[in-house]
């Protein structure tokens, strides 16, 4: 398996995989706005996407980043917004390549690190996650404020 950087050409098999991710956390499958919000995400530049691809060239998994900044330690740190793999290819450590490619963007970017959010539900990336090095913080409170609810 090749993990590398998305690129113009990956969009479309690469929103087949965003739609699956989508449904998986319950979303209305949306083939045509995954394809608008990937290729707007990739022309802009504003996340890094990273691919598994087999050695057929094809696309069987994906993690996306966004660049966030910390004030506290006035540093560059990445949310791992997205990781998915497709079901038939689950199993063969893809996930843990695709973090490790993550980690390593860390690093190139110098930032000081990466943080992450699943669901309670998620009992695969909840298992993940530790045995890829993420410690969960019980220190801190997540909140959030929907602009839909006013």
């Amino acid at each position: 398996m090749n993990i590398r950087k998305a690129t113009p050409d990956d969009i479309i098999p690469l929103s087949v995989l965003f739609d699956a991710y989508r449904v998986f956390y319950k979303k209305k499958s949306d083939p045509e706005a995954a394809q608008n919000f990937l290729k707007e995400r990739i022309t802009q530049n504003d996340s890094e996407i990273l691919v598994c691809e087999t050695a057929e060239g094809i696309l069987v998994g994906f993690t996306q980043l966004y660049p966030l900044f910390s004030s506290r330690r006035m540093q560059k740190l990445w949310l791992l917004n997205d990781l998915f793999v497709d079901q038939e290819y689950r199993g063969q450590g893809l996930s843990i390549q695709l973090i490790d490619r993550a980690k390593q963007l860390v690093g190139d970017t110098n930032a000081c690190g990466m943080y992450l959010e699943t669901e309670k539900s998620n009992f695969i990336g909840n298992a993940l996650y530790p045995r890829a090095g993420f410690t969960h913080n019980a220190n801190s409170n997540f909140y959030e404020w929907n602009a839909s609810n006013y």
